[in-house]
């Protein structure tokens, strides 16, 4: 019997080997396609309210980064954002705190337009399913009904 668990013991040292090698694989590949590439910054200000935006832009094609919307009557919409471009329509969900005392987590979908190096945040109709938001297919997202009318900035690191 002692030789039976020893032998079965032996038989799996290569198949915990290989698994810790699949592992450490797996880690390197997502590590490089979370690299960040180039960071974009953008700020808007519509009347009284402000926005900040910073963009990275990651070696798989997706982006994240930081939204922070200020209103002047509502407090601050402070969150990240995640997404990816469709052509020219930059898509992210906005994982999002209002206020400072308000613990509530909430997530939107957004929708910019890149045009002549600007973003133009859109407005369409949302839907939500099953705790998820999402814009509703068929509907248009519209850009000239849009507040927040994104320019370059520099980015402060």
């Amino acid at each position: 019997m002692k030789n039976v668990t020893f032998y079965l013991s032996i038989l799996t040292l290569p198949l915990l080997f290989s698994c810790n090698q699949v592992e450490k694989k797996n880690k390197k590949v997502i590590d490089s396609l979370s690299k960040v590439v180039s960071k974009e910054c953008f700020t808007a200000i519509d009347e009284k309210d402000t926005a900040h935006l910073s963009i990275n832009n990651l070696a798989s094609g997706n982006v994240n980064g930081n939204l922070l919307i200020k209103y002047i009557d509502k407090g601050k919409n402070e969150g990240t954002i995640e997404g990816a471009y469709k052509g020219d329509t930059l898509f992210v969900d906005f994982t999002f705190k209002i206020g400072t005392v308000n613990k509530t987590i909430y997530k939107n979908p957004l929708a910019f337009l890149k045009k002549d190096g600007k973003l133009i945040l859109g407005v369409g109709r949302i839907e939500t399913s099953v705790g998820r938001s999402y814009f509703v297919k068929g509907m248009p997202i519209r850009f000239d009904k849009g507040r927040f009318n994104f320019l370059p900035t520099d980015c402060k690191d």
